[in-house]
């Protein structure tokens, strides 16, 4: 691999020893620098890594980076890993997901009115994969929790944030809207996302 600069190298380690994702605004503070300083020196990064024989890649989520192994040597990887418990996403599972991911945050009474069913299950099962969480309560009557998607959502779809996420048919999703909110006589401020990035989770 290309010789890495000193503060390459403290991102590296900062991003090995985390195992996990972290915020540009972390590293900033770690290395005391600013953002785009940052940005640029984690592109240079990148580039390295995807430019030689590695393992390794860093990927983007959202506000957020991460240092993972690349896809293409799981077969290799999980040979000496524990095989992990395989979560079947079905038809039911992936509809409530895209429409979590298009109108976050949601809560199951909007899921549901969408759906036609009863959500409970899937919604919990969604949480229990790590996929969906509870992002807060909603200004309403009983303040029901609302739904949005996780980093780990992110991964496991190769998207880098939910503004990523493919544009849906204006028309379809506008009469989505339209339903809701005369079932329920409420306005979710789902407007503005008719002209942005759609809906389907």
């Amino acid at each position: 691999m290309a010789k890495l600069s000193k503060t390459e190298a403290a991102i590296e380690a900062i991003l090995f020893a985390l195992g996990t994702s972290v915020e540009i605004r972390q590293l900033c503070a770690a290395l005391d620098m600013k953002e785009n300083e940052v940005i640029q020196n984690l592109e240079s990064l990148k580039v390295k890594y995807n430019n030689d024989n590695r393992g390794i890649q860093i990927i983007d989520l959202g506000d957020c980076v991460q240092m993972c192994t690349k896809t293409e040597y799981y077969e290799q990887l999980i040979r000496v890993c524990k095989t992990p418990k395989k979560q079947v996403l079905t038809d039911a599972l992936l509809e409530t997901l895209s429409i979590i991911a298009y109108k976050q945050p949601i809560t199951k009474a909007e899921i549901e009115r969408i759906r036609g069913v009863s959500s409970d299950h899937v919604v919990s099962r969604l949480v229990e994969f790590g996929l969906v969480y509870e992002a807060g309560k909603l200004d309403a009557p009983g303040r029901p929790s609302q739904f949005a998607t996780t980093e780990e959502f992110l991964r496991r779809f190769g998207v880098e944030s939910k503004e990523s996420l493919p544009r849906l048919n204006s028309d379809l999703e506008a009469e989505i809207v339209h339903e809701v909110e005369e079932e329920t006589g409420w306005k979710f401020g789902f407007e503005s996302e008719v002209n942005g990035v759609g809906e389907d989770n």
